[in-house]
């Protein structure tokens, strides 16, 4: 069995706006028997004991890893102090889609992320410790993760976020490693169907998560995106959605991560005194 892991302080962001704190960690993954890095955000003022703090997940896209969101979107490490929270940067490997893979048992980013990270992040941290207190978002790979984990494991999150996210894998065959971790379309087509997070609104009872999913309008992903926000409104299932002029690049995640968490910090249940 694998020991926790805690790494010193990689960064201490100590901007005069805001003093979050930011820690890189190693999680421990029994699934994959090996220790996975993860950024740890928390508010200026947090301590060990007292206030127990909501807590957003934030998943990376393809090709990126842990340290995306606090290197690549300034505004980030802000949301923590703006809004009380914890954020949390888990690493999804390279082109996990955050799947158990069926076919990479080295793949196994869903028990990770939605189990293992979440369990961890709740034993060391002074956090809210159930699905009202949970969010979790991303980007790209990273939207479609965070909706298929929270779709999923509803038992685990509370509310859902994506922006930019590769929300219907059909259309993309041949891209992003995703044949890698499911099959090929060809082969699998099952699979391709039935983990495609568009295909997935069966799992959802109207209000059982809070949704918000946004993309910009000129972003390969827009279409499927557009037809996620009709199916969900076909479904009745409440949720936000925005589309506004955008490309699939870093200036537009790190607007649309702000209204994220503004929108996580309106539905998100805070803890009292503990």
């Amino acid at each position: 069995m694998l020991k926790s892991l805690f790494i010193p302080l990689v960064a201490l962001f100590t901007i005069a706006s805001y003093a979050a704190r930011v820690d890189t960690v190693a999680v421990p993954s029994q699934a994959m028997n090996k220790s996975i890095k993860t950024v740890v955000i928390t508010p200026d003022g947090y301590a060990a004991k007292g206030t127990a703090y909501p807590v957003v997940y934030l998943l990376h896209g393809y090709s990126g890893n842990y340290a995306d969101w606090i290197k690549k979107a300034a505004s980030t490490v802000r949301q923590a102090d703006l809004y009380r929270m914890i954020i949390v940067c888990p690493d999804g490997g390279y082109g996990s889609w955050y799947f158990d893979s069926p076919v990479d048992k080295s793949f196994q980013y869903e028990t990770h992320v939605a189990v293992e990270v979440v369990e961890w992040v709740d034993k060391n941290y002074n956090t809210v410790k159930d699905r009202s207190g949970r969010a979790i978002s991303g980007l790209s790979m990273g939207g479609h993760g965070a909706l298929y984990l929270a779709l999923k494991h509803q038992d685990v999150f509370g509310a859902a976020g994506s922006t930019s996210g590769g929300v219907d894998l059909r259309p993309f065959p041949k891209n992003w490693d995703i044949a890698k971790r499911i099959g090929t379309y060809a082969a699998q087509p099952q699979r391709w169907e039935e983990m495609s997070v568009i295909n997935m609104l069966h799992l959802l009872e109207p209000g059982s998560l809070h949704l918000i999913v946004d993309c910009g309008t000129g972003d390969f992903f827009y279409p499927v995106n557009k037809n996620l926000h009709q199916k969900l409104l076909d479904r009745n299932i409440p949720h936000e959605y925005t589309e506004r002029p955008g490309a699939h690049n870093w200036e537009y995640w790190n607007n649309s991560v702000q209204y994220q968490m503004l929108f996580f910090s309106n539905v998100l249940k805070r803890g009292g005194r503990q």
